[in-house]
Parts: C-alpha cells; structure tokens; sequence
C-alpha cells in the first residue's frame, strides 16, 4: 500500500494527472476521469496506478521468456525519452516518424536495414579510399537518411511480441498495422482517446516530458526486471547441465576404473593352458622316431 501512495504520489507531482479540455474528450475515457477542474479532466491516479502496474507486470513476462517489445513515439516531447529507455534494456524503437507498413511489410522493411547496414560495412572497409570523394559524401548522406529512420530496429529480426505506444491517437497507423497482425498493444492514453483500441491502456497525460518520462521508466525498470530475471535462469540451467556433465564424467571414469581392475584381476587368476598326457614331451613339439637299421630293404646301403 505504501508502494503504490508513493508511485501515486510521484505520478502527480509528474502531472500525469491533467487531461486534455473537457471539449476534446473521448466519451469512453468516462470511467478514468476523476473530476473536471476549470475546463480541465482530470484523471483518477488510482486508476492509473492499477494499469500501470498490470502493463508493467505483462511486459515483465515478455521480456522474461526472450520476446521483444518495440517501443513507438513520434512526438517530439517524447523523442528521447522513449529512445533512451529502448536502448537501456536493447528493445527496438521508432521515434523519428513511422514508415507504412514496418510491420505489415516487415521483408521489405529488413531490404533497407541490409542496404544500410551494407553501406556502413562499404564505408568502414579499407576498400572505400577507391571511393572518390563524391562518392563517399552520397553513401554517407544515404546511410543517414535510413539510419534516422531505421536504426532502431537495425536488431530487430523479426517481429515484435508487443508495441508500447505514447499518444495512441497521433501513432493510429503502428496501432492499425499491430492489430491487424496480432500484435500486443501496450499504450499511453490520454483523455481525447478510446482506451479500447489498446489491449493495455495507461490512462496518463501524454503531452508533459515529465509525465511521459515516469511511466516509460517505469515500465522500462519492468523489462529491465524481467530480463535479469530471464538470465539468472540461463544461469542456473548452465550450473545444473555442468554439474550434470561432471557427475556423468566421473561415473564414466569409475566404470573404466572397474573395468580394468576387473581385466587385471581376471589376467592374475589365469594359469597355465592343462596339459594333456597324451601330448608329447617337449612342450607339445613332434620328434621325429629314431630309424631301426634292423629294419633296412635288402639291397640298400646297409644290407650289403
């Protein structure tokens, strides 16, 4: 209970409190809208802090079995705050603008992540002082232009488990393409927008750096949780499968020790072949009979 006055209470010194005027409200956002202050909605913190913290603990899960969350947003408040946070817990991100179909055309998205990470290998190579000049200066201005678009999902191999979302309604076109492919949606919404078209929503003010900052950290703090989580479980798997593989070794190495001690034992207890008495002497070697002169033909040398 302490946690979450002290999370309630650092959210609204952050301002994430104060909506949008009460002529641009969504109708839906009814149940979030704790009071109107001068023309102002205000939102109910309490609610906030239960979103948040149910958000925080689905992306903890994600990120603690391996899967990847891409964070989005475009606008210029939110810029570095989201792109920092990406890159503190190496998840991909888009804050420059969002290309049509980055997810729905995912293949040819990975097309221009190639070429540009083949340009940049071109350009670092000892190959490219045959490059003229001008040369050099185009490659280097194309690999910029797709760099600020692309290089935060350079990593990204394949699509993302999950999209987290500042302004759902300035990002409809991410939110559009993650529905259409089943993406999990994670979002910031404020008092101007439908919190059903996310399946997370974080009733939060979306304009204020300040309150942008305190709900990606947090949710960054999750991730970050999550993943340490997900390598001292790699950790532990690797000390049992070593502990497993010496246990193994040392059988095997016991079982050859038996088994020699058993040869030995088994080559000192083997006498001598028996003997046959019917064998000749001589160790089993034929003689020759001695020859009988008595018995000689007639006629040969020794009948005369």
């Amino acid at each position: 209970m302490e946690a979450n006055t002290s999370l309630q209470q650092q959210l609204l010194e952050a301002g994430v409190h104060f909506g949008h005027l009460k002529k641009k409200w969504n109708p839906k956002m009814l149940p979030y809208i704790f009071a109107e202050k001068k023309g102002i909605h205000i939102i109910d913190l309490n609610k906030t802090v239960d979103h948040l913290q149910d958000a925080a603990a689905a992306m903890k899960q994600i990120a603690k079995s391996g899967k990847k969350i891409m964070f989005v947003a475009t606008k210029k408040q939110a810029k570095e705050i989201v792109s920092e946070s990406a890159k503190r817990v190496n998840m991909p991100y888009a804050t420059e603008r969002w290309l049509g179909g980055m997810l729905t055309n995912f293949n040819t998205v990975r097309k221009s992540v190639k070429k540009m990470q083949g340009i940049d290998k071109l350009l670092n190579d000892t190959s490219a002082e045959s490059l003229t000049k001008k040369e050099k200066l185009t490659l280097s201005r194309d690999k910029d232009k797709l760099e600020k678009v692309l290089g935060g999902i350079a990593q990204m191999s394949r699509l993302p488990h999950a999209l987290f979302l500042v302004d759902i309604s300035v990002e409809h076109i991410a939110l559009a393409e993650a529905k259409r492919l089943g993406i999990m949606t994670f979002g910031m919404v404020d008092t101007n927008s439908d919190p059903n078209k996310v399946d997370f929503a974080i009733p939060a003010n979306d304009d204020a750096t300040k309150s942008i900052a305190i709900i990606t950290n947090y949710i960054t703090a999750a991730i970050a949780e999550g993943l340490a989580e997900r390598q001292a479980n790699k950790d532990e798997e690797d000390v049992h499968t070593d502990d497993a593989g010496n246990d193994n070794e040392a059988q095997a190495r016991r079982l050859e020790q038996e088994a020699q001690a058993e040869g030995g034992r088994g080559r000192r207890g083997a006498g001598r072949a028996p003997v046959d008495a019917n064998a000749p002497a001589g160790g089993g070697v034929k003689r020759r009979a001695p020859i009988n002169t008595n018995n000689r033909r007639p006629g040969g040398p020794g009948g005369r």
